[in-house]
């Protein structure tokens, strides 16, 4: 049994973890978040809704600059202020932002938003559990090694779903009479809206596929349709 404890206390600290960032991010997007009231892009969504026989889309905007969108474990579907903004401003179309929404609406559908907090969980015991093993062999770097290794590798699994993900949207952007080459646009956009040009990567260029292969898929679903 106490050749067990180590396993044993790293699950329990992986399920307190994992109900306290559930509630911690629950209370944050209600704090933080306003219900999408744009008439033009609510038309779409609406489409949408009828597409996948539901009344409607809950959609929400994020207070926050950067250009994102998020799908929340219990089903809400958020897109930033900074992506909003970039719509008043002309730098991408309703019906780019749309495909953003059906982009995260496969998060969604495909159970990526709830076995993500479960993921976010036990990456965090993973690095607390590699720290422990790396500092008795490098201290003082061991801490930040481990952080490396798992940011990594979460990233890696992360892009898995975004593939995922962006073939949900391409159907239910073709079902309902959007198409595809909104969601294509945007991403040949992305590079520039999210500023990768600069020395440090953002974070969200980790765990999502460059463009060009995002891009490359769709078309490839899309072929494969055109021949069923």
């Amino acid at each position: 049994m106490l050749k067990l404890m180590p396993i044993l206390l790293a699950v329990a600290y992986g399920l307190i973890l994992w109900r306290f960032s559930a509630w911690r991010l629950a209370r944050q997007l209600d704090s933080q978040s306003t219900p999408l009231d744009d008439a033009a892009l609510l038309k779409l969504t609406a489409r949408m809704a009828r597409t996948l026989d539901l009344p409607r889309l809950s959609v929400h905007v994020l207070e926050t600059p950067a250009i994102n969108g998020l799908a929340a474990p219990d089903g809400r579907i958020f897109i930033t202020r900074g992506f909003h903004n970039a719509l008043k401003q002309g730098a991408v179309t309703e019906q780019e932002l749309a495909s953003v929404i059906a982009h995260e609406l496969g998060h969604v559908a495909l159970g990526h938003s709830r076995r993500r907090m479960i993921d976010f969980s036990g990456q965090n015991a993973l690095r607390v559990g590699l720290a422990m093993v790396l500092n008795r062999f490098l201290p003082g770097i061991g801490a930040a090694i481990a952080s490396g290794i798992t940011s990594l590798l979460m990233a890696r699994l992360s892009r898995a779903d975004e593939f995922e993900a962006d073939a949900y949207a391409s159907a239910l952007l073709t079902k309902s009479g959007i198409g595809t080459a909104p969601q294509k646009s945007l991403f040949a956009k992305l590079d520039k809206l999210t500023g990768a040009g600069g020395a440090k990567m953002p974070a969200w260029f980790m765990s999502h596929p460059p463009a060009a292969k995002r891009i490359a898929a769709i078309e490839a679903n899309e072929i494969k349709w055109r021949a069923e």
